[in-house]
């Protein structure tokens, strides 16, 4: 497998579960700096022109969920998917809720050309980025994170998908210290071996 990313960001998710999984795979950076995701050679890997793609046997993938959702199916003995139907029901609603809602409200930060023309626009949407972020923090703290991770004790897909989005919070203005979950959840997956080769990869 072939993993196309770029650091920081929420591809690096993909990354963590991979390394989670033990699975084979080679890491190929892409700079954002320049333009790289836009060129003709990417565009051809994925039309969107954004991470993550996945290369596989079977052809090409993308979208954040769909390919952390592969590598559990492709790794089934890691647990990264629990097999209680209700937990892993939760595990997706914390997941499609970061992808519908938090990771949106992260990038009004960056990307306003993708919802408005104007650049007034651009910067009412830069300086809402710290008040959804902050309540994006608060819905997970009361009902995203069940425990030290998203479902208690046990390390699921979700987790690996939060944690890339929460090492986005400084940026984004957050107050991190004020939610000691988020704090906790962080610190529980900095001593994961996984988050710590991929930091040492100089992915994060």
């Amino acid at each position: 497998m072939q993993l196309y990313y770029a650091p920081r960001t929420i591809s690096i998710a993909v990354a963590i579960a991979l390394e989670e999984s033990g699975l084979e795979y080679e890491a190929i950076p892409l700079d954002f700096a320049k333009g790289e995701q836009t060129k003709p050679a990417y565009k051809q890997i994925n039309p969107k022109g954004r991470v993550p793609a996945l290369v596989v046997d079977g052809g090409i993938l993308t979208e954040t969920g769909a390919l952390l959702e592969y590598v559990a199916t492709k790794a089934p003995d890691t647990g990264l998917v629990p097999d209680d139907l209700v937990m892993a029901a939760r595990m997706r609603e914390v997941m499609f809720y970061l992808a519908s809602t938090m990771h949106v409200n992260h990038a009004h930060k960056l990307r306003g050309t993708r919802w408005a023309d104007k650049k007034s626009s651009w910067k009412d949407m830069r300086d809402k980025v710290a008040q959804t972020m902050t309540a994006s923090c608060e819905y997970i703290c009361s009902n995203g994170l069940r425990g030290p991770f998203v479902l208690g004790e046990a390390f699921s897909l979700a987790d690996a998908y939060l944690y890339v989005v929460c090492s986005w919070l400084e940026g984004d203005g957050v107050d991190v210290p004020a939610f000691p979950k988020i704090v906790a959840f962080r610190e529980a997956m900095e001593a994961r071996r996984s988050v710590q080769t991929v930091r040492a990869a100089g992915m994060l």
